[in-house]
């Protein structure tokens, strides 16, 4: 798998200083998608191919040969195996660049190039649209701005330096116009991804902002290095039966001290099931887990398994993460699996603890699941205040058969488990 961090932000923001410290500290692939599409500005520029040459440039782009190569440990960018870090730099593709990258076109191919690029490899990109556009699902996401006036003389600065012969005031107006343009594109404008990390540079120094990016990339990978540890499949094996069988005993032992339980119903000893439950405790899958003999695979928030003892207990019993908000495909394809070995799975459709009691609308998933798997849900209605030796009454109803039942009316298969649920419950 690789390590995506996106770096997004108006010009004159010090991204691409930022994104070169960083990309040496941490051993990532620098990919400038700025200079993917000043190449193509500039290879228009010398077959003077103009903005309205629709057909020119879609041939130009069939036939472009963009390549980023270190040489003398220095990332250098080639053009049709010319070296071109530098002339595309240039004032002349400087003031043509914006226009450029706002051709359909040229955005969708060199998006496909810079994917390309990143795939199976650990990289960090810069650029206006990475965290929105070309990887909206990257791990790391900063958006660096700065005042426009700040940007101008840094821009002013820079170019000085490189001898380019601009004045401030042409700097800042061309700066303007390139952010008005780049806001407005209708593909890959610029703006602020959901969860991105703004960063305001305008008063902090290239050194403030390398260390604050750094926390962030450090911290999302010890996350990362978290979530493998919980999504990681511990094998079936002798031994964990054994243990898992001992703890039950203990557990349920303990339960039936803390609580008076009474159950009616029951589930069938063979087949796969979905058993689906009001959730209105902490403790209320414990309870249909531990008074079952046979073993439940509860889906349950992935929030859990940060705890260290939940998340021993998580995998003892074979508990399925689940990132919330958000359609989760590696939680759904173990779910099937679970149905598919014909054993039991535990979902709350109303996804957070008393749904019901907030009117809140309950969840598609396990009547998605039931669908897809083939196999019936059990609805369960709990009750009870969960306080030390109170009563907590658990009622299996029968099993629904959710056959005829599609994804068109998928609402009206979760509203009848939720109907039986509350019945259950009474």
């Amino acid at each position: 798998m690789s390590f995506i961090v996106a770096i997004d932000g108006p010009a004159g923001t010090g991204k691409g200083t930022v994104t070169e410290i960083i990309s040496k500290k941490f051993k990532l692939l620098k990919i400038d998608t700025g200079a993917t599409y000043r190449c193509v500005t500039l290879d228009m520029i010398n077959k003077n191919i103009g903005i309205e040459d629709l057909d020119k440039i879609k041939d130009l782009l069939k036939n472009i040969k963009i390549e980023m190569k270190m040489v003398d440990k220095e990332q250098r960018v080639f053009l049709n195996n010319e070296d071109v870090t530098e002339k595309i730099r240039s004032e002349e593709v400087t003031k043509l660049v914006s226009q450029v990258s706002s051709i359909k076109e040229v955005r969708y191919s060199m998006v496909e190039l810079q994917r390309k690029m990143a795939e199976g490899k650990d990289v960090i990109m810069e650029g206006r649209d990475i965290g929105t556009y070309v990887f909206p699902t990257a791990d790391v996401k900063i958006y660096l701005d700065a005042d426009l006036d700040e940007r101008a003389k840094r821009r002013f600065l820079q170019y000085r330096e490189k001898g380019i012969n601009m004045s401030y005031v042409e700097i800042l107006e061309n700066i303007k116009k390139r952010d008005e343009n780049d806001r407005s594109k209708e593909i890959g404008a610029l703006k602020v991804a959901k969860d991105a990390e703004v960063i305001d540079s305008t008063t902090k120094s290239i050194k403030q902002v390398v260390r604050e990016i750094s926390a962030i990339i450090i911290n999302k990978k010890e996350e990362i290095k978290q979530l493998k540890k919980i999504y990681k499949i511990r094998k079936e094996t002798p031994w964990k039966k054994f243990v898992r069988c001992i703890v039950k005993a203990v557990l349920r032992t303990a339960y039936r001290i803390a609580f008076r339980v009474k159950i009616s119903g029951a589930i069938p000893e063979e087949g796969a099931y979905i058993i689906c439950c009001n959730h209105i405790n902490y403790l209320d899958a414990a309870a249909i887990v531990l008074f079952n003999k046979r073993k439940v695979n509860f889906v349950a928030k992935e929030d859990l398994f940060m705890h260290r003892s939940l998340f021993w207990l998580g995998h003892l019993f074979d508990a399925i993460p689940i990132k919330r908000n958000m359609q989760d495909i590696e939680a759904m394809k173990r779910c099937l699996k679970v149905l598919k070995n014909g054993e039991l799975l535990g979902i709350f459709p109303e996804g957070t603890r008393k749904g019901m009691e907030k009117n809140m609308k309950a969840k598609n998933g396990a009547a998605f699941m039931a669908i897809k798997g083939k196999v019936k849900v059990i609805p369960v209605g709990i009750h009870g205040i969960f306080k030390p030796f109170s009563k907590v009454y658990i009622n299996y109803g029968k099993p629904l058969d959710l056959n005829g039942y599609t994804k068109e009316n998928i609402d009206e298969a979760t509203e009848l488990i939720m109907s039986n649920i509350k019945e259950l419950t009474k």
